[in-house]
């Protein structure tokens, strides 16, 4: 095999079960035989001192020899697994296989089990379905020695991160990522800890999709924006994560925005821009409807006959109406007794 190839398949490890038997029968059966080794050592003793004969001797040795290294080394083998665990055993540095499914197994007694994702991550915090395990470079780390590899889903919560928008904007966002392990002997053999890697891929996808969108509309209605859009955009964290997590066998169930704001720095700045924008919104939906109240007073007026008005009038009138109606306090009736000239 050339070089270029040994590293590709390095990274082609898939699950493979295990040769097991019952763990109940093999239990019951190594008690059996413990029980009989003991009898024999016993009845070797007793036959030993009454006639110093050969076979007492032999069946002192073969019962102490079963009693004190064979029974231990098969109750070695015994493994117990929940709903939803599994365990990667490795022979001798050579991967057996990947024991599943809840019951009493008995399996090679020389195996291994190894699971590199008890170690402490330094950037996240994974909640399971029975308690949290937090980790972080100012949190305390919690050591886990369980060899038993969930198969459960569970939840990654990142630390909130500033990031720049499509725009430059400084913002912080944060997101939540529901994920199960599918397959053990790529997550065990193909990286170092499948629970920290599958963390800075959730912060390298999230950099690479934020910067991509504004954080709100700038320009066009249609534009996808984080504040928006944040069902679309999480949809496209989810598949980066997922094409990232690939190589680790994770399959990734679902990735949501759990935080999305302005940078301190430029929160007050941005509220401000919001503020005015909505101020000239209001205002030009207010132009808009005295415009047409005007316009429609003059209709009526003209169509009922009720007074007739010059050009000079109108354009008084319009005056007016347009100070009552889009003004921002309440207009002071001024009462003319006289005539307009």
């Amino acid at each position: 095999m050339s070089e270029k190839e040994s590293p590709s398949k390095e990274l082609q490890y898939e699950e493979i079960t295990p040769k097991y038997s019952n763990g109940m029968a093999i239990l019951i059966l190594n008690i059996l035989l413990m029980a009989a080794s003991l009898a024999a050592v016993i009845f070797g003793a007793i036959r030993a001192e009454a006639s110093s004969s050969a076979l007492g001797i032999v069946l002192i040795v073969v019962g102490s020899v079963f009693l004190c290294i064979v029974s231990p080394i098969i109750f070695a083998g015994l493994k117990v697994l929940k709903p939803n665990e599994a365990l990667v055993l490795t022979l001798f540095g050579k991967y057996y296989g990947t024991l599943k499914g809840e019951g009493f197994f008995f399996v090679n007694p020389f195996v291994t089990a190894v699971n590199p994702g008890n170690t402490p991550l330094s950037t996240a915090t994974v909640i399971g379905n029975d308690a949290a395990v937090p980790a972080g470079k100012n949190q305390a780390q919690v050591h886990s020695y369980s060899k038993k590899i969930s198969l459960k889903a569970m939840t990654l919560n990142n630390n909130t991160q500033k990031i720049n928008d499509q725009l430059g904007n400084p913002i912080i966002i944060g997101i939540v990522v529901i994920w199960k392990v599918v397959n053990t002997a790529k997550a065990v053999f193909n990286v170092d800890n499948y629970k920290e890697f599958l963390s800075i891929q959730c912060d390298s996808a999230l950099r690479n999709i934020v910067r991509l969108y504004p954080y709100d509309v700038s320009g066009d209605d249609n534009e996808k924006t984080l504040r928006g859009s944040s069902l679309e955009i999480a949809e496209r964290i989810k598949a980066e994560i997922q094409a990232k997590t690939e190589i680790a066998g994770l399959e990734i169930i679902e990735a949501r925005i759990t935080h999305l704001s302005y940078a301190p720095e430029i929160a007050a700045a941005m509220l401000q821009r919001q503020q005015a924008s909505a101020i000239i919104d209001a205002r030009q939906m207010i132009v808009e409807g005295a415009v047409s109240m005007v316009e429609m007073a003059l209709d009526k007026l003209n169509e009922r006959e009720i007074v007739h008005l010059d050009e000079e009038r109108k354009a008084a009138m319009v005056s007016n109406l347009l100070v009552i109606l889009c003004g921002n306090k309440d207009a002071q009736p001024v009462v003319n007794s006289g005539s307009l000239y």
